[in-house]
């Protein structure tokens, strides 16, 4: 592939000639949104950015990198699932315990993963890395052995795809200073001094360029590093393919081409003359805001005394001598600010800003607004599609392959599935297929109870946690808990029955007792006349 005797530093510059037309439109696209970016050529601490004339750009790219990196990667929520391949499936069918087992088991290991994204620092780099995609349209995400992973821009990289868009081929150049490069390579810089070293104190240089290659041999890639020339001594790596240590991506995949286009780039166009539109508006804002004051030179008005003149002071002179210049320039203004509005518009819709979702109105509905939204995210969905594939799917292996050297994940068993998405364009999906159900029940709903009554209720509550990606393990009710709730109702409707029987049975029989106590309480009283020391009557 490559000459063995080629030094990194010569290969990474024969191979910017193909890079520079995309690193170009790279930054023509930083300028007018992101300004740092994708900074000019030769940039350094001290280099002035340039300032955009409009925010359109700079919110459009925030919002959209927030709502992908939400889609892609829910916080809290696994973006991927593990599943039993067809075999597995047919050998536990029919026992429910078992399959429930191995779902809390594959459902833990998920969340182990998810933990692990979280906890890492993985999600900043991710949400820098979806701002260079929109943006430049190409980006690398280095994941080491430990820790947060790296970005690289399109500037900092150089990078050979096969006709099928897999990688082949990536150079990295990383400029460091002197003092944060590990001690192996300070000391190759010790014994390889540069050009003008004897005109430097030691340890002074400011900048140290290490180039990073990583490319596929073998089945597998392969990584080392070179400094000054020479090959820094246990920078060698290996990675399989399904695992990668970085990620090469693209937003879009450019037919027969190395590197992406970018989101900004197909409305590039509009951003320029927006820009254009507001600087000349800006502008002219600016020169009618000033005030000046004419004064006819040849009347009684002067102008000293006016300048002179306090709040409230008397003046002699003649009103028509003093005019103020107007420049009656808002006829012309009205046709760049109407295009000027039209343009914020069109790119706050394809940015998806939520004040173009919106239309004008007093009375809009909030199903109007979210029939709108969704029309605009189903439009990504073939960005969806390449980012699950190149970014979620060798990310989430790669993540794995880490626990699992780290021995902080026990290794897949025989019968489990690669890694599935479940967002992104699968998230798509599933919110198309709530909408279906909430029309569903909104036609049924007329009908009344008769055809209510057919629906199954555990089937449709299942359907409608699995669209809002909700796990619904121990939510809901089985039927045997249902069952069992219904005769435990039922028992204690039973026992309430008997008691208030019993209640009544007694209130009946109340009186009669009562009356029979009384009666022989009467029977016993002594009769009238007689002695009470005298003996009963026989």
């Amino acid at each position: 592939m490559t000459d063995k005797s080629q030094s990194l530093k010569a290969r990474y510059e024969a191979l910017t000639t193909d890079r520079q037309s995309f690193l170009d439109r790279a930054r023509q696209c930083s300028e007018l949104t992101l300004p740092t970016l994708v900074p000019p050529e030769g940039h350094n601490g001290s280099t002035v950015y340039p300032t955009p004339w409009q925010s359109v750009g700079a919110r459009g790219v925030n919002a959209l990198a927030s709502k992908l990196l939400t889609s892609l990667f829910p916080p809290n929520h696994p973006f991927f699932r593990l599943q039993l391949d067809d075999v597995a499936i047919m050998k536990i069918a029919g026992d429910l315990a078992a399959k429930a087992m191995i779902e809390a088991g594959l459902s833990k290991y998920e969340r182990a993963v998810q933990s692990e994204i979280e906890t890492n620092g993985f999600r900043s780099p991710i949400f820098a890395a979806i701002k260079h995609l929109i943006v430049a349209g190409n980006a690398v995400l280095d994941i080491p052995a430990d820790g947060a992973p790296r970005v690289f821009s399109i500037d900092s990289y150089v990078c050979l795809r096969d006709g099928s868009g897999n990688l082949l081929d990536l150079v990295i150049k990383e400029c460091l200073s002197e003092d944060s490069v590990p001690d192996d390579i300070r000391a190759m810089l010790d014994e390889e001094p540069g050009d003008d070293e004897e005109n430097e104190p030691a340890g002074q240089r400011e900048e140290v360029d290490v180039y990073t290659r990583y490319y596929r041999d073998d089945g597998v890639y392969k990584e080392y590093q070179e400094v000054c020339g020479k090959r820094v001594d246990g920078s060698d790596a290996t990675y399989p393919l399904d695992k990668p240590g970085k990620l090469v991506l693209r937003w879009t995949a450019d037919p027969g081409s190395d590197y992406g286009r970018s989101y900004v780039e197909e409305y590039l166009g509009d951003l320029q003359s927006l820009d254009s539109l507001m600087q000349a508006i800006v502008e002219a804002a600016n020169s009618m805001a000033k005030v000046i004051w004419l004064v006819n030179p040849n009347g009684v008005t002067r102008a000293k005394d006016l300048s002179e003149a306090e709040n409230g002071a008397f003046v002699s002179g003649v009103l028509n001598e003093v005019i103020c210049l107007q420049a009656e320039k808002q006829a012309d203004l009205r046709i760049p600010a109407d295009t000027a509005s039209k343009l914020t518009t069109a790119l706050e819709s394809a940015f998806m800003l939520g004040s173009s979702i919106q239309r004008k109105g007093e009375r809009v509905t909030a199903e109007e607004i979210r029939f709108m939204a969704n029309e605009l995210e189903s439009t990504l969905g073939g960005v969806f599609s390449t980012l699950a594939c190149e970014f979620q799917l060798p990310l989430v292996r790669r993540v794995i392959a880490r626990m699992n050297k780290a021995k902080s994940l026990p290794p897949l068993p025989k019968g489990i599935k690669a890694p599935v998405i479940i967002t992104g364009l699968d998230a798509l999906g599933r919110s198309a297929e709530l909408q279906k159900l909430q029309t569903m029940l909104q036609i049924l709903q007329p009908f009344g109870e008769t055809v209510m009554s057919r629906i199954k209720i555990g089937n449709l509550l299942s359907r409608v946690a699995t669209a809002v990606m909700i796990d619904d393990e121990g939510l809901f009710m089985t039927d045997d808990e249902i069952q069992q709730q219904q005769a435990a109702a039922q028992q204690q409707q039973q026992a309430a029955m008997q008691q208030q029987q019993m209640g009544d049975l007694a209130g009946k029989a109340a009186p009669a007792a009562i009356k029979a106590i009384s009666e022989h309480m009467a029977n016993q009283a002594p009769q009238a006349g007689a002695s009470p020391d005298a003996p009963p009557a026989q």
